[in-house]
């Protein structure tokens, strides 16, 4: 089972902060992939199971932002 979501995360103004929420997020169990999208803040998060938001706010917080 393949469960995808997508979030906006605020405050990603380069490069390095698409790595860090990136590699946070990757970490988190379950997640098979992560798609940053800079420009609009879009975050697709892609997993074996569902994740809750905490889950994700939490590790994207760890990069240094925060979900929208």
């Amino acid at each position: 089972m393949s469960v995808t979501n997508t979030y906006t995360v605020t405050g990603m103004t380069c490069g390095h902060c698409v790595s860090s929420v990136t590699e946070e997020l990757t970490g988190v169990e379950g997640v098979t992939g992560v798609d940053v999208q800079l420009d609009s803040g879009a975050v697709t998060v892609t997993s074996t199971r569902e994740l809750s938001r905490d889950e994700v706010g939490t590790a994207v917080a760890e990069a240094g932002y925060q979900l929208a």
